[in-house]
């Protein structure tokens, strides 16, 4: 499968001019994308992620798309001082920070009695401590500057249980949660809070998956009504609604793009 790249949806309107936004994964895949999105939107950048080198390869791309620096910060999030240097990198470089984008996960997708505490514990980790951390380094900057856009990057597994998913979903479930908690305690200072729930979408690892397990990867995409995965972009494009000024009476909310996997 090769992924239809964000230029080719044509956004280009920078409404988040001069807006400072973090995105965690944003290296590759789907935090990549909403990274370039955000920059095609105006936004100066901060990334962080795991892989130093590929970091320094996105922030290179996307230093010549916004016309900016990109500060980044190489570690694991689910360290707390990883993701304070992060946060501190993108106050250092611009004086404030605009938007959080929690994107940083990944797990082991596995039938939950074939996990083994270290996959367990690596699952929560990449995906529930790494949006801890960082909302609890960046939720200051935000109050102080009485603005604040925090979206994460959740799961449409959550709500329909999919198969092999319950390790995963515990840990996106947790990341849901937080959202709501986070979106009240948060609300009249400025702040929304709100989560983008994908669900199977066009990337390396769904490749990668498919070519693993085709059966349980078709038995993935065989419940979205559209009959496909979702792409990158059309992610990116949610999230970039929610982190805009626009969407500021939008908070507390889980918002799926699934191609209809799971209705209201």
């Amino acid at each position: 499968m090769s992924p239809v790249p964000a230029s080719d949806f044509g956004f280009s309107n920078e409404w988040m001019k001069d807006r400072v936004a973090i995105v965690t994964g944003g290296a590759n895949g789907i935090g990549y994308v909403i990274a370039e999105r955000l920059a095609r939107d105006g936004a100066k950048l901060a990334l962080g992620d795991v892989d130093e080198t590929a970091l320094g390869q996105a922030a290179a791309r996307l230093e010549e798309i916004s016309g900016h620096p990109v500060p980044t910060a190489a570690g694991d999030l689910a360290e707390e001082a990883h993701a304070t240097a992060l946060i501190a990198a993108a106050q250092g470089a611009f004086g404030r920070i605009d938007i959080l984008v929690n994107n940083a996960g990944g797990g082991v997708i596995s039938p939950f009695l074939e996990h083994t505490p270290e996959t367990l514990k690596t699952t929560i980790d990449r995906n529930l401590w790494t949006a801890i951390w960082c909302c609890r380094a960046v939720l200051p900057v935000m109050i102080d500057q009485g603005y604040g856009r925090i979206v994460n990057i959740g799961a449409d597994s959550v709500r329909n249980g999919l198969w092999d998913h319950a390790a995963y979903n515990a840990a996106k479930g947790g990341m849901h949660g937080l959202t709501t908690g986070l979106a009240r305690e948060f609300a009249d200072r400025g702040v929304t809070v709100n989560t983008v729930a994908p669900c199977a979408t066009r990337t390396p690892q769904l490749d990668d998956y498919i070519e693993k397990s085709p059966d349980v990867a078709q038995k993935f995409i065989d419940i979205i009504p559209t009959g496909r995965p979702a792409e990158m972009a059309e992610i990116a494009s949610m999230v970039s609604y929610l982190a805009s000024a626009e969407a500021a009476f939008v908070t507390g909310q889980v918002i799926s793009v699934n191609g209809g996997s799971t209705m209201l």
